[in-house]
This record gives structure tokens, sequence and C-alpha cells, in this order.
């Protein structure tokens, strides 16, 4: 008999989805049969596969150690080439900064040209950043990563720097993502834009994106497969031709500050997606910019009643911008 007692990162979530991540090599079919036979209980009793684990249930497996090896892969997950991709992507990261962590999430000042999530085998993103970082401070190990995998739950382009929000834990990645979902969680941005913006505004439009070719396209009317967006844009200081702008990001798509300002005429500095290629190279030979100007800059939370995030409750977030927008703002001249 094999027996795991629910620990924290294991909690508040279905049964079966747990089983599926200790048995990823088992069917679901063969899962529920196990549960039918009892050859897997739940606190030494017969169980359906939807109840909502607590911290301390008592999981057994009637099996041999040999099976359970067999459809969990467990001594895939101590062997050394598995933890290494993490060890080395934290080690190889440096310049990702940790703004605010506690139990359960982290959030993260992400320079620009480092990936959020990996996008194909081989790439390193904050993503195996944060496992590495855990690991190497002990604070979670190959055991805890056969059950669940921190993660980061919003997502910056590449070249986009700034704060990022990353669980921990379970019970972290499921708020982040229900705030992040509902729009609790306000996002701001600074950036540079060509173009005088003289005072506030705030536009709505339609995003649909180009997965072939990763572009989006703003239209002001619904189009087949788009998404409604808007943007909120404060002018914050205007140096000759370009403006400087903090943006709250109402809605939350792909490529929506870039895109959106760019239809209104004021694309970003640095952006050769939806930018203007002769503004871009003037930046890149007086300033070196090879990429869009564009930082998220300040996260504010709503008011938090459970306890175990009480230290979030109405807490703002800042991370300093990068070197570039304070030397364009002390010596650009048109």
């Amino acid at each position: 008999m094999q027996e795991i007692i629910v620990a924290s990162h294991q909690a508040n979530q279905r049964f079966d989805k747990l089983l599926k991540k200790l048995l990823p090599k088992a069917e679901q079919g063969f899962l529920y049969k196990m549960l039918r036979k009892k050859n897997i209980t739940l606190n030494g009793k017969k169980a359906q596969g939807n109840e909502i684990l607590s911290l301390g249930d008592h999981v057994q497996f009637f099996f041999s150690e040999e099976t359970f090896l067999k459809f969990g892969g467990h001594s895939a997950y101590s062997a050394d080439n598995v933890l290494r991709p993490y060890l080395e992507a934290y080690a190889s990261l440096k310049d990702i900064a940790i703004v605010y962590e506690d139990a359960n999430i982290i959030l993260c000042n992400k320079p620009a040209g480092v990936l959020s999530q990996k996008a194909r085998e081989g790439d390193i993103s904050v993503n195996e950043w944060l496992i590495g970082y855990l690991l190497r401070s002990d604070q979670i190990d190959a055991e805890v990563l056969s059950s669940f995998k921190p993660s980061v739950c919003n997502r910056l382009d590449r070249n986009t720097s700034g704060l990022m929000l990353l669980g921990k834990s379970l019970s972290g990645s499921q708020h982040l993502n229900r705030w992040i979902k509902n729009r609790d969680i306000r996002k701001f941005y600074r950036l540079f834009v060509f173009g005088k913006v003289t005072k506030p505004f705030r536009v709505k439009g339609y995003l649909t994106k180009d997965e072939r070719t990763n572009q989006v396209r703003i239209s002001e009317r619904q189009l087949p497969g788009s998404d409604r967006i808007e943007t909120a844009c404060k002018p914050l200081k205007i140096y000759g031709d370009i403006s400087y702008l903090e943006v709250e990001l109402i809605t939350g798509k792909p490529h929506q500050i870039r895109a959106h300002l760019a239809s209104l005429g004021h694309p970003l500095i640095g952006d050769y997606k939806y930018g203007r290629r002769e503004i871009n190279e003037t930046f890149r030979r007086a300033f070196g910019v090879e990429s869009q100007l564009l930082h998220a800059y300040r996260l504010e939370f709503p008011l938090i009643e459970e306890e175990e995030f009480s230290d979030l409750s109405k807490s703002v977030f800042y991370a300093p911008e990068p070197d570039v927008f304070d030397t364009i703002r002390r010596t650009y001249k048109v």
C-alpha cells in the first residue's frame, strides 16, 4: 500500500484532479475503476473522485510500488535531469527581481527580453525561473512537483518589462487567477508613444488575433472571433514629438496596448510590429532601443477578506522603470 497525506499545495482541488497529477500515465477510466473497487481510497473510505480535498486528507493506493511508479513515473521526478532545467533557468535569469513574496504568491519584475512562458522546447522563461528559485530556496522539492507546479498567472510579451504575478501554491494560483479574471487587480503601464497626447482618454474597441502571424487587428465594431477591449490613458509629460503615458488595462488581451494606441495614431516607440520604422530607427540609434518601450509599472490589489491573503488587501506594488526611460526623459530632443 502507498499513502499520501494531502499537503497545502494539494488541498482545495478535486480528488480526481490530484490523482491525475500523481498518476499522469494512467488513463482516466483506470483511475475511476480503482476508485470503484476501493483500490484507491480517501480517508479510508470509497470515493467518487469529485470530492474537494482538505489539508491532511489521507489518500491510499492499494497496489504495488511497481505499479505506482509505472503510472506515476515518480522515480523520474527525483532524477537530476528533470530538476536541472529549472535550476539552470534560475541561475541564468539573474535579472529577475522579487518585489513581494509570501507563502502563496510572488510578484517579480521581469526585464525585457525574457519570456513569461516558454514557446517551444528548450526555451527558458519566468515559469522555469520560478520553480528553480523555489527549489534552490528549499521551498519545494521533487515530490511537490509530482502533483503541483508553481506557475505564472499573467503573461507579459517577451519585450515588455515589469510586474508579473506568480503562484507559489495551489491556493495562491487559484486566487490570483480569479482576481485577474474578475479584473479585481488593477494593472498600470508606463510607455512612450509618438505624437502629442494632451489629455486623458478612455477608448473601447474590438481586437481580433491572427494566430498564424501572431498579430492583432483593432476595429470599432465587433467582428467574428473578436474580443471587446478597453484602454484608459493618462499623459504624464510631452517631450517634443513624443508623449510619456500611463495606461490602465481595463481588459487584458494580447498586444492590446500596442495595437490599440497604434490604431489611434500613437504607436509605441520601439514597436516594430505595430509602430513606425523610421521613428523606431531614430531611437535605436540614439538610445539603443530595440523593442517597445512598455513597462508594467504598478499593480493595485482589491480589498481582500480572506485571512490567508490579508497582507495583500488594498496593497499597491511598483516596479522601477528601465534605465532607458529616465535617459530619454532627461536627454531627448527633437
